[in-house]
């Protein structure tokens, strides 16, 4: 399979074209095809057309974990994965922590563009007017033990908005789909401050609208017998930040896992709740507590190096280090690592891991078999530091994540729906089994 060369070979400057063909020859027949290729992409269903003989179901392409596969057209989340860079409709993340909100970054992610002042005051209106849930879902989260996963609680809980919103179920409607994007950014710090008060045996803390989208979620979860809880600045504004960093991140297992239930025209509550089930998962939701989980098993500067070594001799995994799309510094890392110190300031504590992780990126970024193998620090490196020093147990630091993910999810679910391409989600598979088998009656088994 060889792409056909594109501009001049004489060592002159030459311009690769994106869009052309691939020609293909198959040697099982001596026949040749011309693939076009667009936007850097060859369609799979073109090489269906590649048959040894007509009865043959053609040639399907095989990609396990879809590393390869572009499922979608989206334009809400860039990522080049060699620079480090991500951006937002075009808007880079550093630029957009620096003078966005969270609530604003969520208006841009669903909407395409940044929100005028009067658009932007009527988003967060509309926010803060929907945070309040249905008392019955109160009952439904007492059904749960008090020693319940809060991811479990969330999960759930998500689900069960549809029941309260069937009209949710019309998604040609636009207006129920803006009313489901505003419910689900409005509710979801809800539910998952009430599951993390159900954990604690803790009476629930209803919203408070005059304080901000991060404020009122820090209320909800540590007001306790004072008549106004007053959240410091300094961690509503980390926990913005945080949320941000959070807001979507392209087609990861619980966007492709909205996307994937959304494409069966399901409400939107429960794709989202597909989401959260996706980000439950370890390996995807539950990293940064694998991460300060490592940094315990370390337990001091000086075990740093002995531990490196388990490391490479395939004994112990460097948690936090590593992406499967960035191949340099995770630029998210970055911002959340300086605003560490400044929580740490604001809740008093003094973190015996903090130096521990600072100590051992050092490390590793000064060592060539990690630095060679592409492993540096990505977001959940430093996110469950900040997490722990809020007081947020580590049972919950995936439902942290899912609080802001809800944007992108959405986002990414309207997104779908627009697509004219849109078909359900229906992967292939390569039979390996056995056929024609005879069936064996109960008496010869």
């Amino acid at each position: 399979m060889t792409q056909e060369p594109q501009g001049r070979s004489d060592g002159a400057a030459s311009t690769v074209q994106k869009d052309g063909t691939l020609s293909v020859t198959d040697n099982r027949t001596g026949r040749s095809y011309d693939i076009e290729i667009k936007d850097g992409t060859v369609r799979a269903m073109d090489f269906r057309q590649i048959k040894v003989d007509e009865d043959d179901f053609g040639l399907m392409t095989y990609d396990p974990g879809y590393t390869n596969t572009a499922s979608c057209r989206s334009a809400i989340t860039y990522i080049d994965g060699e620079r480090g860079i991500l951006q937002h409709r075009g808007i880079p993340i550093e630029e957009l922590c620096e003078h966005s909100t969270y609530l604003e970054v969520a208006y841009l992610l669903i909407y395409g563009h940044l929100p005028t002042e009067e658009e932007l005051s009527r988003w967060v209106y509309d926010i803060t007017h929907h945070t309040y849930v249905h008392e019955n879902i109160k009952s439904f989260m007492d059904g749960f033990r008090h020693d319940a996963h809060p991811m479990g609680i969330l999960l759930a809980s998500v689900g069960a908005l549809s029941t309260f919103y069937p009209e949710a179920s019309d998604i040609d409607d636009e207006e129920q789909r803006n009313m489901a994007a505003i419910r689900l950014i409005a509710k979801m710090p809800t539910i998952a401050a009430f599951a993390y008060r159900h954990s604690l045996g803790l009476p629930y803390v209803y919203p408070d609208n005059d304080l901000s989208y991060t404020g009122n979620f820090l209320s909800m979860l540590f007001k306790m017998a004072e008549p106004k809880y007053e959240p410091d600045p300094r961690l509503e504004k980390a926990l913005d930040i945080l949320f941000i960093l959070h807001a979507d991140h392209e087609q990861n297992a619980s966007t492709s896992a909205v996307r994937t239930v959304g494409s069966t025209r399901a409400d939107p509550y429960t794709a989202v709740a597909a989401g959260v089930a996706a980000l439950y998962g370890p390996l995807h939701g539950g990293a940064n507590v694998a991460v300060l989980k490592m940094l315990q098993r370390i337990g001091s500067v000086e075990n740093i190096p002995d531990f490196l070594e388990t490391v490479k001799q395939g004994k112990e995994r460097l948690m936090g280090f590593g992406h499967r799309v960035y191949k340099n510094y995770d630029p998210r890392a970055r911002i959340i690592k300086s605003h560490v110190d400044e929580v740490l300031e604001a809740t008093g504590k003094e973190s015996p891991w903090l130096d521990i992780a600072i100590e051992l990126e050092k490390r590793a970024l000064d060592d060539e078999y990690f630095t060679s193998r592409k492993l540096y620090p990505n977001v959940d490196f430093y996110s469950g530091l900040i997490y722990e020093a809020l007081g947020i147990p580590t049972e919950a630091f995936t439902v942290m994540f899912a609080i802001p993910r809800t944007s992108g999810w959405i986002a990414q679910w309207m997104e779908m729906l627009r697509d004219p391409e849109l078909r359900i989600a229906r992967p292939r598979q390569i039979y390996t089994g056995p056929r024609d088998q005879r069936y064996v009656p109960m008496s010869e088994r």
